[in-house]
């Protein structure tokens, strides 16, 4: 049988609850360039809290976490697109 592609080996070791990305957009990691990140894993973030800004149509829209917890993985990088639904934080 063949190994299991790097996707399939993700997601057998993702643990923990996704924040998804509530529209398309460009997302940011930090609330202007050069300012340190909303969040960084390892942070204890709670419900509602910004965790980082999806641009759509020239509107910066700020994505709250629908849930708390430790940061244990940040799935999107800075400046990149993302589709609705789309996983982009992992919360214990």
């Amino acid at each position: 049988a063949p190994a299991a592609s790097g996707d399939e080996a993700e997601e057998a070791e993702r643990h923990g609850k996704p924040i998804t990305a509530p529209m398309v957009g460009t997302v940011f990691l930090s609330p202007e360039p050069g300012a340190k990140p909303f969040v960084k894993v390892g942070d204890t973030i709670t419900e509602g809290q910004t965790v980082m800004l999806i641009e759509a149509m020239k509107t910066y829209n700020p994505v709250r976490a629908t849930t708390g917890g430790k940061v244990l993985q940040i799935l999107v990088g800075d400046s990149t697109p993302v589709e609705f639904g789309e996983e982009l934080i992992l919360v214990e």
